[in-house]
C-alpha cells in the first residue's frame, strides 16, 4: 500500500525521488548524486586529457569523458532544480514565504559559487606574484576584438534580462517573451564566441591547457565560467519554455527572479575575468 508521502508526490512528474530511493531515507533524490558524478567526471576528463597529451592514455579518452560528464552534469542539475524548485513551487502555489525561501536558497548557492571562483582567482594571483610573464611562457594576444565583442554581448544580455523581469512584473507578457528570448539568444552567441576563441588559441596559436601555469589558469577559469554560462542558458531555456506556456504573471514569477540572479552573477564574474585575466595579462606582459 502506498504511503501518504508517496501519494503526496504522485503528481505525474515521474521524478526519480522518494519512490526510487530505498525505504527509510525520506525525502531523498538521485539528482544530486547524478550531478556530483557529472561534476567529478569533468575533473577526471581534464586529467585524462593531460595524460593523453603525454601518451599515457588514448588521446580521445579525455575529450569523450569531458563531453559526457558535462552532459551528465547538466542533466543532473536540470532534474535537481526541477524537483527541488519547479514541481514543488507549482504544488504549493505562489506563496510569498516559499518564494522567499527560494530566493535565499539561490543566494546561498551563489555564495558557494563565489567561493569556487575565488579559489581559481587565488591560484592566478599566486602564479602572478612570481616572475611575470612566467619564464618560457608564450601566450597570444588575449585582449582582442573577439573578447571585447563577446563581453559587450554578455553585458547586453543582462540588460535585456533585467527589462524582461520588469515586464513580467507589469504583466506585459509579450514584452517579457521578446526580451527573454533575446537574452537566451545572446547567451548562446556568447558561448559560441568562447568556443571560437578556444579554437583560435588551441589550433592557430598553440596555446593550450598544458601551456605552463598561465595556460592552466586561463583555461581553468574561463572554462569554469563557460560551464556556468551554459548552465545559465539551460535555466533560461527552461524559463522561456514555461513562459511560452503562460506559466508566469505579476504574482507568479519566482523562477524568473532566481534565474535572473544566477545570470547576473555569471555576468559579473566575466567582467572580473576580463579585467584580471585578459587585461591584467596584457598590461603586466607589456610592463614586465
Amino acid at each position: 500500500m502506498a504511503t501518504e508521502t508517496e501519494d503526496a508526490h504522485d503528481d505525474g512528474h515521474h521524478l526519480p525521488a522518494v519512490q526510487d530511493w530505498p525505504r527509510g531515507f525520506g525525502e531523498a533524490s538521485w539528482w544530486p548524486f547524478v550531478t556530483a558524478v557529472g561534476g567529478g567526471g569533468i575533473y577526471v576528463g581534464a586529467a585524462l586529457f593531460l595524460m593523453g597529451t603525454a601518451g599515457i592514455v588514448p588521446t580521445l579518452a579525455g575529450p569523450v569523458t569531458l563531453v559526457g560528464s558535462v552532459g551528465l552534469f547538466l542533466v543532473g542539475v536540470y532534474g535537481w532544480l526541477y524537483h527541488a524548485f519547479v514541481a514543488e513551487f507549482w504544488e504549493r502555489g505562489a506563496n510569498e514565504h516559499g518564494a522567499s525561501k527560494l530566493r535565499w536558497g539561490m543566494l546561498a548557492f551563489l555564495g558557494s559559487e563565489l567561493g569556487t571562483f575565488s579559489a581559481g582567482f587565488v591560484y592566478f594571483f599566486f602564479i602572478r606574484a612570481n616572475t611575470w610573464p612566467p619564464e618560457g611562457a608564450e601566450f597570444p594576444t588575449l585582449l582582442g576584438s573577439l573578447v571585447i565583442v563577446n563581453t559587450a554581448i554578455l553585458l547586453l544580455s543582462s540588460v535585456t534580462l533585467h527589462f524582461a523581469h520588469e515586464a513580467i512584473r507589469e504583466n506585459n507578457r509579450g514584452r517579457f517573451l521578446g526580451l527573454l528570448g533575446t537574452t537566451l539568444l545572446l547567451g548562446v552567441v556568447f558561448i559560441g564566441g568562447q568556443v571560437y576563441e578556444y579554437y583560435e588559441f588551441i589550433l592557430h596559436e598553440e596555446f593550450t591547457l598544458t601551456s605552463g601555469v598561465f595556460g592552466s589558469a586561463f583555461y581553468g577559469l574561463t572554462g569554469l565560467h563557460g560551464l556556468h554560462v551554459t548552465l545559465g542558458a539551460v535555466l533560461l531555456g527552461i524559463v522561456f519554455v514555461r513562459a511560452l506556456r503562460g506559466q508566469y504573471s505579476a504574482e507568479r514569477h519566482v523562477s524568473v527572479t532566481t534565474a535572473s540572479m544566477y545570470w547576473h552573477f555569471v555576468d559579473a564574474i566575466w567582467v572580473l575575468l576580463v579585467v584580471v585575466l585578459y587585461v591584467g595579462a596584457e598590461l603586466t606582459g607589456t610592463l614586465g
